[in-house]
């Protein structure tokens, strides 16, 4: 009443954090699909790479079958699990890193930090966009593999159950580690040429491009430090044959240690994100 008769105004409430970063999803993903370069090297690249895979090597026959040819799967359905976990490296990672790396050097960032948006907010729509494009490549990619490629994908309920749980803690943990990692680069400039080497060693150690039995002992137990390695076996436990298990480090598909590696990583890029995010860089 007395602000009526006074003639002001009563004071809109501010956005809170949960409306700002949710606000800020559809912002980050309509960027990301307007940046043609970051299509194609995250995006699309594991199309392109299961592509070039499949025609090149299928004419050797099925991967895992026996001597007479029969049995083991399609050289498509042997690396789909690996281009899936590939795809969820780079939304989160290399996109992040590359994308806020940037930002930070054109001034945006700064900018940001001169309006209402919080960090939490900022890493909310980050993050937000990274699992919505990396849910339509991952959809895509499986329906290019059973429509394009002829790959039999899976029919039980469990093993899909496992493809959900690997995919969220993968999407997440990249997520984070790609905030993190974007504290690297001394410049938006340099920062592909930081970042893209770094993603692309961890996809050639840790069983993408590569079988991880068949790589040296030594470079296996590197690889099992980081998450790549375990987000790519828990997709081979979902895509490939169980028999297929026997071809792991120690036998067996390990989804215990590959969620207790996901979840300890999670923690860790959350941390690093969290102490490492700056508006402006220190020696700015």
């Amino acid at each position: 009443m007395s602000s009526t008769i006074s003639g002001t105004r009563p004071r809109r409430k501010a956005p809170s954090t949960l409306v700002l970063g949710l606000s800020r999803i559809g912002y980050e993903t309509r960027l990301y699909f307007r940046s043609p370069d970051t299509l194609f090297f995250t995006f699309f690249f594991p199309f392109i790479m299961l592509g070039i895979f499949t025609a090149a090597f299928s004419a050797s026959g099925n991967i895992g079958g026996g001597a007479d040819g029969t049995g083991g799967v399609s050289v498509g359905a042997y690396y789909l699990p690996g281009m899936l976990a590939a795809g969820m490296l780079l939304s989160g990672v290399q996109n992040l890193a590359v994308d806020i790396a940037g930002e930070k050097s054109d001034g945006t960032l700064k900018r940001l930090g001169g309006t209402p948006l919080s960090p939490l907010s900022y890493f909310l729509g980050k993050i937000g966009q990274v699992f919505v494009t990396a849910i339509l490549q991952a959809s895509l990619l499986l329906l290019v593999a059973r429509f394009v490629l002829d790959i039999s994908l899976p029919t039980e309920p469990e093993k899909w159950a496992t493809f959900a749980w690997v995919f969220v803690f993968g999407v997440i943990t990249s997520a984070f580690l790609g905030i993190a990692l974007a504290s690297v680069p001394r410049s938006g400039k340099s920062a592909t040429a930081v970042v893209i080497p770094v993603v692309l060693v961890l996809q050639f150690i840790s069983g993408v491009y590569l079988q991880f039995t068949a790589l040296p002992e030594w470079m296996q137990n590197l690889a099992g430090v980081f998450p790549l390695k375990w987000m790519a076996q828990g997709m081979r436990s979902v895509f490939l044959p169980d028999s297929f298990a026997v071809a792991e480090q120690t036998g067996s598909w390990d989804l215990v240690w590959v969620a207790g590696a996901l979840g300890a990583w999670l923690v860790v890029g959350l941390v690093l994100s969290r102490v490492t995010f700056r508006w402006i860089r220190r020696d700015a």
